[in-house]
């Protein structure tokens, strides 16, 4: 599933921006459909632009039948009546999107035969200072099994002792669900610390839900500004 609004605070109408020759949507749902990794892929979205668009190009499409705050809400509506037990969730600004850390996510409940796992992402080790800082990078810390303890916009940890080699990893947003945990969350009100850091990652952890991370090397371009779009122009091949 593929969750796609229209509109955009730093960057509208991004998805439908021209990315050598085709829109930034068409260009990921493509991407995602050419791993062969799915009995099948859907754009989700309230857009009738996005919907045409995606339809017009042989894809596959779903319209919200509701308003929605965020992608894992959008999702759970669409999936709802489908018979499947696992839901991977890839973000529409995400063109670069890559068979690789997709097949790794799918591994985590291939091996979780006890279903203790409720959801799965990525995250990617970074170091440079700017990043770490910046709130629109939004960073994961893990326990010992790489199970995500919390998520933020801040640096987390804070590096209080400098001398500590601690490793600061950014989340990507791609996950993977089981389907009755993002039906949880569709049902469940957001929550304090969600509502403050607008992570809605945060309402899983606030519930008690286990989510799973997985490291990464692909960095990919998540188009979240012109600039990022002229990024994703130079590196498309």
């Amino acid at each position: 599933m593929i969750p796609a609004r229209y509109s955009a605070s730093r960057f509208p109408a991004k998805l439908m921006q021209d990315l050598r020759g085709k829109t930034v949507i068409v260009r990921t749902y493509e991407a995602t459909v050419a791993t062969k990794l799915f009995d099948d892929v859907f754009v989700v979205t309230d857009s009738a632009i996005i919907y045409d668009e995606i339809v017009n190009n042989g894809g596959k499409a779903i319209m919200s039948k509701k308003e929605h705050d965020c992608g894992s809400d959008r999702i759970a509506e669409a999936v709802e009546d489908l018979d499947i037990d696992v839901v991977i969730n890839v973000q529409g600004d995400e063109p670069f999107t890559d068979k690789e850390s997709l097949v790794k996510l799918i591994e985590v409940f291939k091996n979780d035969p006890k279903k203790e796992v409720d959801l799965a992402s990525l995250m990617v080790h970074i170091t440079d200072e700017e990043e770490i800082n910046n709130p629109n990078t939004v960073k994961v810390i893990v326990d010992q099994s790489d199970f995500a303890l919390y998520f933020s916009r801040s640096p987390i940890p804070y590096p209080r002792d400098k001398s500590v080699a601690v490793k600061y990893y950014k989340h990507k947003g791609v996950y993977a669900f089981r389907k009755q945990a993002i039906l949880d969350f569709y049902r469940l009100p957001m929550l304090t610390l969600e509502a403050s850091e607008k992570l809605e990652q945060l309402r899983y952890l606030e519930y008690g839900k286990r989510i799973k991370m997985v490291e990464t090397d692909v960095q990919g371009v998540e188009i979240d500004t012109p600039e990022d779009l002229e990024r994703a122009k130079k590196l498309w091949k």
